[in-house]
């Protein structure tokens, strides 16, 4: 069947949205950002995009405690006895809250005029330094760079040394300070932006950028005689570098966060189902470095939110920081908290310098399409609608097709190596060739390399009950009816390089959702038909997020999500982040 085409709203429009639900107020505080979805089942910020901050009272601190609690386990402790939340402070420990109002209090004792910071606990203070070290890490790393790219520009360009290019021993000197100068200025080492999401990334392109204009103004307004092929080479390849070496110590520390280091402790509050969403999420998303260990829910709650410690209602919640030696606090978005009560537990957080993040309830937002605007003294979220169309979609096509052609070239001789070890394992054609839905809902063949017997149409029907998705896709760990080769190619995903013949004809993109199936988009719900709205990929957020181990469920939110945010600059990072997928060869079967 084919699908109906899915129309893409026109780039350009825009709307005003009053963050929160049911006048939660949260804009009133003016600390609201996009964050993670309210639901708890879809999530704002890529992929790394990561999840947005709001209302951070002091930079993040990031603090975290290394060998602190497994995410998958049981977090903080329970209290004595074993149950559900611990019993409530009373007098000045207990924040005030009128009989019968749902809304959040402060302590009595709360000096508003001078929140005087007092000192954290030493664990806590420990724990803060790896983001300096990471820091450190990173300005060491782009003065290393730096140098190295305006030696081999040097080297390249000139050789030896002479009388004529000594000028240039010290512009490759001052090369590594004025790109550092030039990232310090463009905010590249502001700790919010960096550990997950693209700005990171962007801001790096953009120092690079702003260090080569300045150079090629500077000569000619002044009339310097440059070697231009010393500044094409240093300048590109610095910037370059300097992205790669970050990704590269980015992933080191999403490593280490893996095994429990390097991890913000978390105190989350909200409504039950709310706070096991996103408890989920960010266990089965560990590079975020959030580690739940405590919750604190509405009055009348049952006291139970899976294997979390619940430290008390909304009124708790500066005790329960306290108590579970928390750094971070999560609000999700819900009517209690209004704007003046928000306000309120911010100040109390910073008097102990405790990150304070909102999660707003608009799902899959990024931060880049959202402003907050103010209307007659009332800040307002400022939604725009993601751009599909336009002069950034045809630098993607263009983006698209190059690089395909490129890789082609590249992969020519792999290419062949592994059509002649398909030719000789099994009988068949080399590529298989199935009809895959696009974008606007067109048609199209799809060309892979052949992983399984000729007959593996016909014996679906014997092994559908063996299927291991819970969605409309069909996958199977053990499938008898994937050839010998056909596990090797499918391990590092070498039976998708044909694809690039797709890329280069303009009916797949590099970057993109999953191609569906025909019978697939039948079974579409509505909002899933959205992924039609841009070409497929051949890798996309799904496939570095856990490939065929996800659910079908959690594939078509991470590919809504690659719709609503795409750049040119997140498909750089899902590409990178491919080649580290591709090696580890987890969910590919």
């Amino acid at each position: 069947m084919s699908a109906a085409p899915v129309g893409a709203p026109p780039g350009g429009r825009s709307g005003i949205v009053g963050p929160g639900i049911a006048q939660s107020g949260i804009a009133q505080s003016g600390i609201v950002e996009p964050g993670i979805a309210q639901s708890g089942i879809a999530q704002s910020g890529i992929a790394q995009a990561g999840i947005a901050q709001a209302g951070i009272v002091e930079p993040l601190s990031g603090n975290p405690v290394s060998g602190g609690p497994a995410m998958g386990g049981a977090s903080g402790g329970r209290p004595p006895g074993g149950g559900g939340a611990p019993e409530p402070a009373s007098g000045a420990e207990r924040a005030s809250c009128p009989s019968g109002d749902a809304t959040v209090g402060v302590s009595d004792d709360l000096d508003l005029a001078a929140p005087q910071r007092r000192r954290g606990p030493a664990s806590r203070r420990t724990a803060r330094r790896w983001e300096i070290q990471y820091v450190a890490r990173t300005v060491a790393l782009d003065l290393a760079v730096g140098l190295v790219a305006a030696s081999l520009a040097f080297d390249l360009r000139f050789g030896d040394v002479t009388p004529y290019n000594q000028v240039y021993l010290v512009l490759s000197g001052l090369l590594p300070l004025a790109l550092l100068l030039a990232l310090a200025v463009n905010r590249a080492y502001e700790r919010r932006l960096m550990f997950v999401g693209t700005d990171e990334y962007q801001r790096v392109l953009g120092a690079g950028i702003a260090v080569t204009a300045t150079v090629a103004v500077g000569s000619y307004s002044l009339d310097i005689d440059l070697a231009r092929g010393y500044v094409v080479i240093a300048l590109p390849v610095a910037t370059a570098a300097c992205i790669v070496t970050r990704f590269l110590n980015r992933k080191a520390l999403h490593a280490a966060r893996r095994r429990g280091e390097c991890l913000r402790r978390v105190v989350v509050a909200g409504h039950e189902l709310a706070v096991v969403g996103l408890t989920r999420q960010l266990r089965r998303e560990r590079y975020h470095g959030l580690d739940v260990v405590g919750a604190c829910l509405p009055p009348r709650h049952d006291g139970q939110v899976g294997d979390l410690t619940v430290y008390g209602t909304f009124d708790d919640v500066a005790r329960a920081v306290a108590q579970a030696g928390a750094d971070t606090v999560i609000v999700l978005t819900c009517p209690e908290f209004d704007g003046e009560s928000l306000r309120r537990l911010a100040w109390q957080l910073e008097r102990d310098d405790i990150d304070l993040i909102v999660a707003n309830n608009l799902i899959d937002v990024a931060g880049a399409r959202t402003t907050i605007r103010p209307v007659d003294g009332l800040p307002m979220l400022h939604v725009e609608h993601p751009t599909l169309s336009g002069a950034r979609r045809v630098a993607k096509a263009v983006f698209d097709r190059v690089g395909a052609g490129l890789l082609l070239l590249a992969f020519a001789p792999v290419l062949a190596a592994v059509a002649l070890a398909v030719r000789l394992d099994s009988k068949g054609p080399v590529l298989f060739r199935q009809t895959r839905v696009g974008r606007y809902g067109r048609e199209f063949q799809i060309y892979k390399f052949r992983t399984m017997h000729v007959d593996a149409e016909r014996r679906l029907a014997e092994i559908r009950h063996l299927n291991e998705q819970d969605g409309v896709l069909f996958k199977m760990r053990d499938d008898p009816r994937i050839t010998r080769v056909g596990k090797y190619l499918r391990r590092f995903s070498l039976d998708e390089l044909p694809q690039l013949f797709n890329v280069f004809g303009g009916t797949m993109s590099l970057v993109g959702p999953r191609p569906p199936l025909q019978s697939e988009v039948a079974a579409y719900p509505r909002d899933a038909r959205r992924r039609l709205a841009v070409r497929p990929g051949m890798t996309g957020l799904w496939q570095v997020s856990g490939r065929s181990d996800l659910p079908w469920e959690e594939a078509v939110r991470l590919d809504l999500r690659y719709v609503e945010n795409w750049s040119l600059s997140l498909d750089l990072v899902i590409l990178l982040r491919t080649l580290t997928a591709v090696w580890r060869g987890a969910g590919a079967y």
